[in-house]
């Protein structure tokens, strides 16, 4: 087979050289651009990723953990949001998961599936930014598509050469004044809800009760409540040496998989996470507990209560501190995939009662904002 090129005046290597100089010079000037916030907003706000889903990822019925999902998304977000804050002069910086809003799990992900994860900057301000993340899985095998999740993520750019320093964002370009303005208010309202929730977690949670003290009465919260010990390694963190928060989602995903399986003694899926804070970070080296617990129960789902508390081994007389807390929702399958109804749970403590009581008025609210969002789409 004969190769052919297009006819020149000069030599190969030379049209070679000037070729790559004027990429060079083109690169550059974008470059330049972006760092004045000149350009479109599109050449570096987007990012996709995607990856077939093995039996690793997933329970014993072939269901991908949601917290798998999890870790993909702050994956994109993380990448999407670093390359963005670092298109400006000044100090390289990474971008740090402070807030994910509430994420619905619309569609169950399978064993054999590819994950198809997009992240795209939704709004900037002068020292976070806003990542909106889809999640398409794809039957290799017969094309076949659907949306399994949708979900929005905080960030802010924390320097390399000290992390406490916080960078400017560099501005994004809106499509309209009143995209910009909803992106602001959504802004507003989660910055207002991270203050409203850090000051309600200051008290570390307990640790899971002793086996033998545990009432021998199932669907308690205390039967249920569950507990993980993990070690931060090299391998959860980032350049930084702090710790990726998809690693930190992953592991509340399996703490709360494990409160409501202990609860239905079935197969049990996520179904969606309230808002995800990340009140202070966690360093290479720390052990990090989390505890889960039954907060509230539906007829047909669970509220999970997933704290994460952090302290060092090395640094004696520290004090374990609050640094994630979340309310995950679980609910109850059967062999086909069809949801099974949910035991009550049984209180008795009276702080058991007002976490129910607060449950349930989430719960509420929840399905009350579905309903105007379904028919708000019709």
């Amino acid at each position: 087979m004969h190769c052919f090129r297009p006819s020149s005046s000069k030599p190969a290597d030379e049209v070679d050289r000037s070729e790559t100089a004027a990429m060079v010079e083109k690169r550059q000037a974008i470059q330049s651009q972006q760092g004045r916030g000149d350009v479109s907003p599109q050449q570096d706000s987007k990012y996709e990723l995607s990856r077939i889903m093995r039996p690793d990822d997933a329970n014993i019925v072939g269901n991908v953990h949601g917290g798998t999902i999890l870790k993909m998304i702050e994956e994109a977000g993380c990448i999407v949001g670093t390359r963005h804050c670092n298109t400006q002069n000044g100090d390289r910086c990474m971008a740090a998961l402070v807030r994910v809003e509430k994420t619905e799990f619309l569609l169950p992900v399978f064993i054999g599936e590819v994950a198809h994860v997009t992240a795209e900057i939704t709004y900037t301000s002068k020292h976070s930014l806003e990542v909106q993340v889809k999640v398409m899985a794809e039957n290799i095998l017969t094309g076949a598509k659907k949306l399994a999740n949708k979900a929005a993520l905080w960030y802010v750019p924390c320097s390399l050469k000290n992390v406490e320093k916080i960078m400017d964002v560099p501005p994004i370009k809106y499509a309209s004044a009143e995209q910009e303005e909803m992106g602001r208010q959504r802004y507003e309202v989660q910055k207002l809800e991270r203050l409203e929730t850090k000051a309600r977690i200051d008290e570390v949670v307990p640790l899971p009760p002793n086996p033998e003290d545990q009432p021998k009465e199932q669907h308690t919260v205390a039967f249920s409540q569950s507990s993980l010990i993990h070690l931060v390694g090299p391998s959860d963190c980032t350049i930084d040496n702090y710790v990726h928060g998809g690693v930190t989602m992953k592991l509340m995903d399996e703490v709360a998989g494990i409160v409501a399986a202990r609860h239905c003694s079935t197969n049990i899926v996520t179904a969606s996470v309230d808002a995800i804070n990340f009140h202070r970070k966690i360093i290479k080296g720390c052990v990090v507990t989390v505890t889960g617990r039954l907060t509230f129960v539906s007829n047909k789902s669970m509220e999970i209560e997933v704290l994460v508390d952090a302290s060092s081994p090395m640094e004696a007389g520290k004090e374990k501190y609050r640094a994630v807390s979340a309310f995950f929702t679980f609910i109850s399958l059967d062999k086909d995939n069809k949801p099974l109804l949910v035991p009550p749970l049984k209180i008795v403590r009276e702080e058991e009662q007002r976490r129910f009581e607060e449950g349930n008025a989430r719960y509420i609210q929840s399905k009350a904002k579905r309903l105007a969002e379904k028919e708000r789409q019709q």
